[in-house]
């Protein structure tokens, strides 16, 4: 029987062979090794290397691994997990970005989510956002998890699933 990987969380790996130093090369090397099979030019760069490891690929003309919506980048990402997975025989958690889309993309999905409350607040009506990936839909809710004048929660199937920001009830 074949043994599922594990999950491997901060200082207490369950895997005492590899290091930072090991899990961060493999990783690396993996992502490098895609950009290549893809025929894209980047540069892979670590931004943490403790757990969950955060890189980010740096270069010209990188919109082709972001994708419409960041599906491909969301693809990269798990293909990566995936492979890495196979070598170290571990699950390690990974963030994968390219050229900070992740980064701005959060910004600006959380200056958006303010702004729609206040309009919610202001009119006493629900407004619907558009259709977005779970890590996303994630980000609004906590985003406006505090605001006192209104609630969030998703609503729809699948990739029509969007959040619905709605007036407080007192």
């Amino acid at each position: 029987m074949e043994r599922r990987p594990q999950i491997i969380k901060g200082k207490d790996w369950t895997l005492e062979e590899i290091t930072e130093r090991d899990v961060v090369k493999v990783v690396t090397e993996v992502l490098n090794t895609l950009l290549g099979l893809l025929g894209v030019t980047g540069k892979v760069e670590v931004l943490s290397d403790e757990i969950p490891l955060a890189l980010d690929i740096k270069g010209d003309d990188l919109g082709v691994l972001i994708g419409r919506r960041g599906q491909t980048l969301a693809s990269l990402e798990y293909i990566t997990k995936l492979i890495v997975a196979g070598r170290l025989k571990a699950w390690l958690p990974l963030r994968v970005d390219v050229a900070g889309y992740k980064k701005s993309r959060c910004d600006s999905l959380q200056r958006l989510s303010l702004y729609l409350a206040e309009q919610v607040k202001s009119r006493s009506r629900a407004i619907t956002m558009e259709p977005m990936p779970a890590d996303e839909r994630r980000i609004v809710h906590l985003t406006l998890a505090d605001n006192p004048d209104v609630t969030t929660q998703s609503m729809g199937e699948g990739e029509s699933r969007k959040v619905v920001i709605l007036p407080r009830q007192s």
